[in-house]
C-alpha cells in the first residue's frame, strides 16, 4: 500500500544540492510529488520538504539514499509522528458580474485572500491543508478557474507538548 510522505531535508545551502536530491529521486524511479526548498532560520542550510508516495520498503530506501548524500545534513520522514503542513495556492477565476459575489462568497468560507482583481477576474490567494486546497478548487471549478499555481507542502513537526488555555510559556 502506498502512503503519502513529507519527508524534510536540512541541507547545507550550496550550489548542486538541489539537482543531487532531484537526481537521486529519478535515477532510482521515485516520484516527488511536491518540493518546497527555502532557506532555514540559519542562512547556511536550507529545509527541503519533499512529498512523495510510496510503501514502506519504498520510503525507507528514499531515506537512506538521501542521507548518503554529500550535504544532506538531517533528514526526517515527518509522516512517522505528528506534524503541521500547509501549502498555498494562487487560484485566477472567471468573475463576471453575475458571478463575482459566489467567488467572494466561496474565498471568505475559506478565509482566503483577493490578490488581483480585473474587469473578468479575480486572483485568489488560499493557504491550509492539501485537503482545504483541493476543496476550494472542487468549488470554484465550475465558475471556470483560467490558472492556478501551487506552492507544495511545507511542514514542520508538533511540538512535543502542546500548551493548553492558562499554561505558562515558561
Amino acid at each position: 500500500m502506498e502512503n503519502r510522505h513529507v519527508i524534510s531535508v536540512l541541507v547545507e545551502n550550496k550550489p548542486g544540492v538541489l539537482a543531487r536530491v532531484s537526481g537521486m529521486f529519478s535515477g532510482r524511479g521515485f516520484n516527488i510529488h511536491s518540493l518546497a526548498v527555502a532557506p532555514s532560520q540559519d542562512a547556511e542550510y536550507s529545509r527541503m520538504t519533499i512529498v512523495t508516495h510510496g510503501n514502506v520498503q519504498i520510503i525507507e530506501q528514499i531515506i537512506k539514499q538521501l542521507r548518503k548524500l554529500i550535504n544532506v545534513v538531517r533528514v526526517q520522514d515527518l509522516a512517522l509522528g505528528e506534524y503541521v503542513d500547509r501549502e498555498m495556492v494562487l487560484i485566477r477565476v472567471r468573475a463576471t458580474a453575475a458571478k463575482r459575489a459566489e467567488v467572494l462568497r466561496i474565498t471568505d468560507i475559506f478565509r482566503g485572500k483577493v490578490v488581483d482583481v480585473s474587469h473578468d477576474t479575480i486572483t485568489l490567494e488560499v493557504s491550509g491543508t492539501q485537503s482545504k486546497i483541493d476543496a476550494i478548487l472542487e468549488l470554484l471549478a465550475p465558475l471556470g478557474i483560467t490558472e492556478l499555481i501551487r506552492t507544495g507542502t511545507i511542514a514542520i513537526p508538533r511540538a512535543k507538548k502542546v500548551l493548553k488555555t492558562g499554561d505558562s510559556l515558561e
